[in-house]
């Protein structure tokens, strides 16, 4: 197993729908992220969209959807992220707050 940069890319993405003006949601969101994350993640991005979009990826992968889930609490999108980039982390009184 050679030991490349990719293996341990982890890319997050939040798309916020413009016209609504969902930037300071989205924003507050990635600082989540940011904060719990601040190892794990290598790159957050902030996409502006339309149409009502709020949607989360891991590596292009749509982890939450607004229009599927409603709007996410940060700890539903902490352990979702969580389970795709560092398995073993404990989201401390977060996660037990949450259950």
């Amino acid at each position: 197993m050679t030991d490349t940069p990719a293996d341990d890319t982890y890319r997050v993405q939040i798309e916020y729908c413009t016209q609504c003006r969902w930037l300071p949601r989205a924003a507050w969101l990635a600082q989540e992220l940011l904060t719990t994350f601040e190892t794990e993640l290598t790159e957050l991005a902030l996409k502006p969209g339309k149409g009502g979009v709020f949607v989360v990826r891991v590596n292009d992968e749509v982890v939450w959807d607004r229009r599927e889930q409603g709007f996410p609490e940060p700890t539903a999108v902490k352990r979702l992220v969580r389970d795709r980039v560092a398995p073993g982390k404990s989201l401390g009184h977060s996660e037990k707050s949450a259950e």
